[in-house]
Parts: structure tokens; sequence; C-alpha cells
């Protein structure tokens, strides 16, 4: 499996992050043809103390081609275009791939 993974720094304002996070970006997110799972992490801390990091969220895909065509999805398009708007100074974008050894 393949994932897109955001991790989001912590937001100035947590309230206004979560109201649109929950309400507005994961529904749309959800829709994206091809996605097989979306798990969301709060961040509450690392051994090192407090962290620089909100929240982590990881979608999961059958493969790179199909990531890559949910991207290109109307539903993908308008999660990347919400995510810049709402938390484009504070999110990280990766691509991962499960490891099984």
């Amino acid at each position: 499996m393949v994932k897109l993974i955001a991790l989001y720094k912590q937001p100035e304002d947590k309230a206004k992050f979560d109201e649109h996070y929950f309400h507005t970006h994961a529904p749309i997110t959800s829709k994206i043809p091809g996605l097989r799972k979306m798990e969301v992490t709060r961040i509450v801390g690392s051994p090192m103390g407090e962290s620089e990091y909100y929240l982590l969220c990881e979608m999961y895909y059958d493969d790179h081609e199909s990531l890559q065509k949910a991207m290109r999805t109307d539903e993908g398009k308008a999660s990347g275009r919400d995510v810049m708007k709402f938390a484009g100074d504070i999110v990280t974008l990766m691509i991962g791939e499960e490891v099984d050894e």
C-alpha cells in the first residue's frame, strides 16, 4: 500500500483549525475515489516534551498509480485546494510505502 501523509504543525487557533479540518476538510478528502482508509492522529507530545506537530493524517491507496489517479479527480483537486487555503503554511505532504520486512 501507498499512503499520502499530511503532517500539520501547531495551528495558531486550534479550535478554528479543528472546526474546519473535521467538518469541512476531512469530509471532502474522504470522498476521494480510490481512498482505501484515512487515519487521523492528534499529536499529544513527544518523548522530549511538547511537539511542534499537531495532527497527522494518513490516506491509504492501493499503489502509486491509484494515488496519482485519485489526485487528478475533482474530489482530489478540491481536497488539495482546501488544504492549501486553510493550512498551506503549516502542512507538509509526503508519500510513503508500507514496508513488510
